[in-house]
């Protein structure tokens, strides 16, 4: 998906970009904390971790059946101001999108 985001959400990367396509949720996270990124993921596990963690690092949990990038992106950019608030503005540990 990257570049996509970077005018709307500069900064973004991937986990296989950063040369994490194999790493543990716990090394992920442990990577978003230590760089400033949100997590951004379909996967349960984080939306958890921060439950139990806090933040940082924030989450963002895509509840949507599998779907292509574009479609992925398309939320993403449709909730942009839905995720400013609730993660700048409210300073929330994690949020859920739900397509």
């Amino acid at each position: 998906m990257v570049p996509f985001p970077q005018h709307t959400f500069p900064g973004s990367s991937q986990v296989v970009l950063l040369g994490m396509g194999s790493a543990s949720d716990k090394e992920v996270w442990q990577r978003a904390k230590d760089d400033g990124y949100v997590v951004v993921s379909r996967d349960a596990d984080f939306q958890e971790l921060s439950l139990v963690w806090g933040a940082p690092p924030q989450v963002i949990r895509l509840r949507t059946p599998n779907q292509t990038r574009a479609a992925v992106l398309k939320l993403l950019l449709d909730n942009k101001d839905v995720i400013h608030t609730a993660l700048e503005t409210q300073a929330l540990a994690s949020i859920e999108l739900i397509a």
